[in-house]
């Protein structure tokens, strides 16, 4: 919509040449007849009128935008009386996220609502990476992830299925959980966002959205990379001053619909993958 589409602009409703109603002005061509070159009769323009009223709109804009960003002074509005229910992203609170690491997984996570979406953040990348398919690896993030009750019995479950000849064919992978030569395993799970389920003083549950990447990079490739998105939700334990999984369920999607780009070599797939690290802190 251009300026003149709006009726009665310039504040000069007295004025008749109006053409149609459509909203568009007629150039008043100077009258002849007189020794007035602008017509005798025609009233000045009131370019003062207009120039106030602009000026006006200005200053308020101005007001209103410096209102919208006042913050943390007196009179400002309490963040807690907030409405609605949507998720807040996270936001620096001043505790310190991790008070160090177990191996390569963050561990020492607060006690509290962030530290649980913390830790089963980071408990996601490391259950879906490509370490899982190595023995000694695989007992090692076993081991930090679950709580010791549960961790015995996982890990002999998680030998079973990502031991199998059958199951590791069937992915690519060679007997022993690696890839064939001049081929790339690729395992990456890229956490989007995280929600408190349920939260208490010594349990929470906690959801994870996520988009995984998963295949083989390469030119023989018979699996290639290839993207999916799952929500996985942690029951989470207190356990030692940490927080521990207990037990976890998984569920497709939401999946966003796939933009029209034209999809990498495999080549340039392997090397992006080799290139760009994952995160060894998630959240």
């Amino acid at each position: 919509m251009s300026l003149g589409d709006e009726h009665g602009y310039g504040g000069d409703t007295g004025r008749s040449d109006r053409v149609g109603g459509s909203g568009q002005t007629r150039t008043r061509l100077p009258e002849g007849g007189g020794s007035d070159v602008y017509g005798g009769a025609r009233r000045p323009v009131r370019t003062s009128r207009s120039l106030i009223t602009v000026m006006g709109v200005v200053v308020l804009l101005i007001a209103a935008i410096a209102f919208a960003n006042r913050g943390g002074g007196e009179g400002s509005p309490d963040p807690k009386a907030k409405q609605g229910s949507g998720a807040e992203p996270t936001a620096a609170t001043g505790i310190r996220p991790v008070e160090g690491k177990n191996g390569a997984i963050a561990a020492g996570f607060s006690q509290s609502e962030q530290g649980a979406q913390s830790a089963a953040t980071n408990y996601l990348v490391a259950l879906g990476s490509d370490g899982m398919y190595s023995k000694e690896r695989r007992h090692e993030i076993v081991n930090t992830v679950y709580a010791p009750p549960v961790a015995a019995t996982q890990q002999t479950d998680l030998d079973k299925a990502y031991s199998g000849e059958k199951f590791l064919a069937s992915i690519g992978l060679n007997p022993d959980g690696t890839a064939p030569n001049g081929l790339t395993f690729i395992s990456r799970f890229s956490p989007v966002g995280a929600k408190t389920e349920k939260f208490g003083a010594e349990t929470a549950s906690v959801s994870v959205w996520y988009s995984a990447l998963f295949g083989l990079a390469g030119e023989s490739s018979k699996n290639p990379v290839a993207e999916s998105w799952y929500t996985n939700t942690f029951e989470l334990k207190w356990v030692n001053g940490d927080w521990k999984v207990i037990d976890f369920t998984q569920k497709e999607g939401p999946a966003p619909v796939g933009r029209d780009q034209t999809a990498s070599s495999a080549e340039d797939m392997a090397d992006a993958v080799e290139q760009f690290g994952g995160f060894t802190y998630a959240r």
